[in-house]
């Protein structure tokens, strides 16, 4: 049975996206001026893991950069390692120079 996609809230005051409980977030910092995205951190609890539930935070967010003109630091080993090689359309946005040795 397929469930409805969970409302996904942009918390800008404190970097995150979020599901509307605020059980499961992405955290993210904004860097070079506010031109780029490092998404740092995606958490899930236990008992709402294998829903999908980082995988609709991380297209809140990708969406919400390439709408704003940004471009994206996958510093979050889930959004590098998982989310990006299933949704390779996505590796257009982002950065391309590796800033996470100069941080």
């Amino acid at each position: 049975m397929a469930s409805e996609a969970p409302k996904i809230v942009w918390s800008e005051r404190v970097g995150r996206f979020e599901t509307e409980g605020k059980e499961a977030y992405l955290e993210y910092e904004l860097r070079d001026g506010g031109r780029v995205m490092d998404i740092l951190h995606t958490y899930v609890p236990r008992t709402k893991r294998g829903l999908g539930l980082a995988s609709h935070l991380c297209i809140a967010a990708f969406s919400h950069a390439q709408s704003h003109s940004l471009s994206v630091i996958p510093s979050c080993s889930y959004v590098s390692d998982t989310f990006l090689p299933r949704n390779p359309s996505w590796n257009s946005i982002v950065h391309k120079q590796d800033l996470k040795s100069h941080i």
